[in-house]
Protein backbone atom coordinates (compact mmCIF):
# COMPACT_ATOMS: atom_id res chain seq x y z
CA UNK A 1 0.00 0.00 0.00
CA UNK A 2 0.92 3.41 -0.95
CA UNK A 3 0.83 4.90 2.72
CA UNK A 4 1.56 1.74 4.74
CA UNK A 5 4.25 3.40 6.26
CA UNK A 6 1.64 6.02 7.95
CA UNK A 7 1.55 4.49 11.13
CA UNK A 8 -1.34 5.00 13.77
CA UNK A 9 1.34 6.53 15.66
CA UNK A 10 1.60 9.40 13.46
CA UNK A 11 -1.71 10.41 14.69
CA UNK A 12 -1.53 9.70 17.79
CA UNK A 13 1.72 11.97 18.44
CA UNK A 14 -0.41 15.12 16.35
CA UNK A 15 -3.67 13.82 19.01
CA UNK A 16 -1.01 14.39 22.14
CA UNK A 17 0.61 17.30 20.07
CA UNK A 18 -2.79 19.39 19.93
CA UNK A 19 -3.75 18.60 23.48
CA UNK A 20 -0.19 19.65 25.26
CA UNK A 21 -0.86 23.19 22.94
CA UNK A 22 -4.78 23.61 24.25
CA UNK A 23 -3.69 23.00 27.84
CA UNK A 24 -0.71 25.10 27.77
CA UNK A 25 -1.75 28.09 25.84
CA UNK A 26 -4.65 28.12 27.22
CA UNK A 27 -3.75 27.90 30.76
CA UNK A 28 -0.96 30.90 30.11
CA UNK A 29 -4.40 33.20 28.23
CA UNK A 30 -5.94 32.49 31.95
CA UNK A 31 -3.57 33.20 33.88
CA UNK A 32 -4.49 36.93 34.60
CA UNK A 33 -7.78 35.21 35.54
CA UNK A 34 -6.76 32.79 37.55
CA UNK A 35 -4.19 34.93 39.52
CA UNK A 36 -6.64 36.87 40.66
CA UNK A 37 -9.12 34.10 41.90
CA UNK A 38 -6.75 31.80 43.59
CA UNK A 39 -3.38 33.44 43.64
CA UNK A 40 0.46 33.79 41.49
CA UNK A 41 1.16 30.65 43.68
CA UNK A 42 -1.29 28.01 43.02
CA UNK A 43 -2.02 29.27 39.35
CA UNK A 44 1.83 28.00 38.92
CA UNK A 45 1.46 24.35 40.33
CA UNK A 46 -1.95 23.82 38.33
CA UNK A 47 0.15 25.28 35.57
CA UNK A 48 3.04 22.47 36.11
CA UNK A 49 0.24 19.51 37.33
CA UNK A 50 -1.37 19.63 33.98
CA UNK A 51 1.74 20.67 31.59
CA UNK A 52 4.39 18.52 33.21
CA UNK A 53 2.87 15.02 32.78
CA UNK A 54 1.94 16.22 29.35
CA UNK A 55 5.35 16.52 28.47
CA UNK A 56 6.65 13.78 30.04
CA UNK A 57 3.79 11.39 27.92
CA UNK A 58 5.02 13.41 24.86
CA UNK A 59 8.63 12.66 25.57
CA UNK A 60 8.11 8.60 25.96
CA UNK A 61 5.87 8.66 23.16
CA UNK A 62 8.03 10.00 20.96
CA UNK A 63 11.11 8.09 21.91
CA UNK A 64 9.46 4.99 22.12
CA UNK A 65 7.97 5.75 18.15
CA UNK A 66 10.80 8.03 16.97
CA UNK A 67 11.84 5.27 13.89
CA UNK A 68 8.10 4.80 13.08
CA UNK A 69 7.04 5.56 9.73
CA UNK A 70 9.09 6.44 6.60
CA UNK A 71 12.97 6.33 6.45
CA UNK A 72 13.14 9.66 4.28
CA UNK A 73 17.35 9.34 4.50
CA UNK A 74 19.51 8.08 6.95
CA UNK A 75 22.93 10.39 7.69
CA UNK A 76 23.74 8.32 11.08
CA UNK A 77 26.79 6.84 9.49
CA UNK A 78 28.24 9.82 7.70
CA UNK A 79 31.40 11.18 9.50
CA UNK A 80 30.32 14.57 11.62
CA UNK A 81 26.69 14.31 11.53
CA UNK A 82 26.46 12.70 15.35
CA UNK A 83 28.81 15.61 16.70
CA UNK A 84 26.80 18.32 14.51
CA UNK A 85 23.71 16.63 16.17
CA UNK A 86 24.27 17.35 19.87
CA UNK A 87 26.18 20.66 19.14
CA UNK A 88 22.70 21.79 17.53
CA UNK A 89 21.25 20.30 20.55
CA UNK A 90 23.62 21.48 23.34
CA UNK A 91 22.43 24.99 21.38
CA UNK A 92 18.75 24.47 21.41
CA UNK A 93 18.93 24.16 25.42
CA UNK A 94 20.79 27.39 25.84
CA UNK A 95 17.39 29.20 24.22
CA UNK A 96 15.00 26.70 25.18
CA UNK A 97 15.52 27.17 29.44
CA UNK A 98 15.95 31.07 29.91
CA UNK A 99 13.18 30.65 32.14
CA UNK A 100 15.76 28.97 34.27
CA UNK A 101 16.92 31.95 35.27
CA UNK A 102 13.73 31.98 37.80
CA UNK A 103 14.16 28.20 39.42
CA UNK A 104 12.22 30.11 42.58
CA UNK A 105 9.36 31.26 40.78
CA UNK A 106 8.82 28.32 38.50
CA UNK A 107 8.61 26.41 41.78
CA UNK A 108 6.01 28.86 42.96
CA UNK A 109 9.08 29.62 46.47
CA UNK A 110 9.11 33.11 45.20
CA UNK A 111 5.95 34.60 43.53
CA UNK A 112 5.57 33.97 40.15
CA UNK A 113 5.86 37.19 37.97
CA UNK A 114 5.78 38.02 34.46
CA UNK A 115 8.80 39.71 33.59
CA UNK A 116 9.70 42.22 30.28
CA UNK A 117 13.84 41.25 29.95
CA UNK A 118 15.73 42.85 26.74
CA UNK A 119 19.02 42.18 28.04
CA UNK A 120 20.65 38.21 27.70
CA UNK A 121 19.87 35.71 25.02
CA UNK A 122 16.50 38.41 24.50
CA UNK A 123 18.98 40.90 22.97
CA UNK A 124 19.43 37.74 20.10
CA UNK A 125 15.95 36.66 19.81
CA UNK A 126 12.54 38.25 21.62
CA UNK A 127 11.35 34.62 22.06
CA UNK A 128 14.19 31.96 22.37
CA UNK A 129 12.06 29.21 23.20
CA UNK A 130 10.84 29.20 19.92
CA UNK A 131 14.55 29.46 17.85
CA UNK A 132 15.67 26.50 20.74
CA UNK A 133 12.45 24.51 19.75
CA UNK A 134 13.40 24.88 16.00
CA UNK A 135 17.15 24.08 16.02
CA UNK A 136 16.51 21.04 18.36
CA UNK A 137 13.51 19.88 15.67
CA UNK A 138 16.21 19.96 12.81
CA UNK A 139 18.88 18.52 15.04
CA UNK A 140 16.69 14.96 15.79
CA UNK A 141 14.73 15.25 12.60
CA UNK A 142 18.07 15.35 10.46
CA UNK A 143 19.58 12.20 12.68
CA UNK A 144 16.52 10.24 12.87
CA UNK A 145 14.91 10.66 9.42
CA UNK A 146 11.67 9.40 9.46
CA UNK A 147 8.39 10.52 8.79
CA UNK A 148 6.87 9.90 12.23
CA UNK A 149 10.16 12.65 13.81
CA UNK A 150 9.35 15.00 10.95
CA UNK A 151 5.55 15.17 11.52
CA UNK A 152 6.58 15.64 15.47
CA UNK A 153 8.81 18.51 14.46
CA UNK A 154 6.34 20.14 11.99
CA UNK A 155 4.20 20.20 15.21
CA UNK A 156 6.01 21.19 17.89
CA UNK A 157 7.25 24.31 15.35
CA UNK A 158 3.76 25.43 14.67
CA UNK A 159 2.76 25.12 18.27
CA UNK A 160 5.66 27.51 19.57
CA UNK A 161 5.15 29.71 16.18
CA UNK A 162 1.42 30.22 17.63
CA UNK A 163 3.55 30.87 20.83
CA UNK A 164 5.29 33.80 19.57
CA UNK A 165 1.82 35.47 18.38
CA UNK A 166 0.20 34.22 21.77
CA UNK A 167 2.91 35.99 24.26
CA UNK A 168 3.02 38.88 22.04
CA UNK A 169 -1.05 39.49 22.15
CA UNK A 170 -0.79 38.50 26.32
CA UNK A 171 2.53 41.05 26.73
CA UNK A 172 0.99 43.77 24.47
CA UNK A 173 -2.39 43.65 26.86
CA UNK A 174 -0.50 43.45 29.92
CA UNK A 175 2.47 46.06 29.51
CA UNK A 176 0.57 48.17 26.82
CA UNK A 177 3.52 50.75 25.57
CA UNK A 178 6.29 49.14 27.64
CA UNK A 179 6.40 46.08 25.81
CA UNK A 180 5.39 47.83 22.46
CA UNK A 181 9.06 49.74 23.04
CA UNK A 182 10.55 46.08 23.69
CA UNK A 183 8.96 44.89 20.79
CA UNK A 184 10.56 47.87 18.80
CA UNK A 185 14.18 47.27 20.30
CA UNK A 186 13.77 43.42 19.89
CA UNK A 187 13.33 40.65 16.85
CA UNK A 188 12.20 37.47 16.60
CA UNK A 189 14.59 36.66 13.93
CA UNK A 190 17.58 35.86 15.54
CA UNK A 191 20.25 38.45 15.60
CA UNK A 192 18.42 40.82 13.26
CA UNK A 193 17.67 43.40 16.11
CA UNK A 194 21.39 43.30 16.39
CA UNK A 195 22.46 43.82 12.55
CA UNK A 196 19.92 46.71 12.67
CA UNK A 197 21.58 48.38 15.63
CA UNK A 198 18.96 48.29 17.58
CA UNK A 199 20.61 46.03 20.54
CA UNK A 200 24.16 45.62 21.01
CA UNK A 201 25.47 42.07 22.24
CA UNK A 202 27.28 41.82 25.61
CA UNK A 203 28.89 38.71 26.00
CA UNK A 204 28.96 39.76 30.56
CA UNK A 205 25.65 39.58 30.32
CA UNK A 206 26.15 35.45 29.23
CA UNK A 207 27.89 34.94 32.43
CA UNK A 208 25.49 34.00 34.92
CA UNK A 209 25.02 30.41 37.23
CA UNK A 210 22.16 29.59 35.33
CA UNK A 211 23.68 29.73 31.84
CA UNK A 212 26.40 27.52 33.48
CA UNK A 213 23.26 24.82 34.88
CA UNK A 214 22.15 24.48 31.66
CA UNK A 215 25.42 23.84 30.39
CA UNK A 216 26.17 21.10 32.97
CA UNK A 217 22.22 20.04 32.47
CA UNK A 218 23.26 19.15 29.01
CA UNK A 219 26.44 17.11 29.78
CA UNK A 220 24.47 15.51 32.12
CA UNK A 221 21.62 14.39 29.49
CA UNK A 222 24.41 13.47 27.00
CA UNK A 223 25.86 11.30 29.56
CA UNK A 224 22.33 9.57 30.54
CA UNK A 225 20.48 9.46 26.85
CA UNK A 226 20.86 5.45 26.65
CA UNK A 227 19.34 5.37 29.88
CA UNK A 228 16.94 7.43 29.18
CA UNK A 229 15.84 5.81 26.06
CA UNK A 230 16.41 2.29 28.14
CA UNK A 231 13.93 3.91 30.91
CA UNK A 232 11.64 5.00 28.09
CA UNK A 233 11.37 1.97 26.30
CA UNK A 234 10.07 -0.05 29.51
CA UNK A 235 6.72 1.97 29.25
CA UNK A 236 4.65 0.26 26.91
CA UNK A 237 2.87 2.87 24.56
Amino acid sequence: MIFAWLTPSHFIMLSLLVGFAIAHSGLAALRPWAEKRIGARLYRVVFALVSLPLAVILIIYFINHRYDGWQLWQVQGVLGIKSVVWVLSAISFLFLYPATFNLLEIAAIQKPQVHLYETGIIRITRHPQMVGQIIWCVAHTLWLGTTFTLVTSVGLVLHHLFGVWHGDRRLTNRYGEAFTSVKDRTSIIPFLAIVQGKQTLKLQEFFRPAYLGVTVFVILLWLSHPLLIQATGQVNW
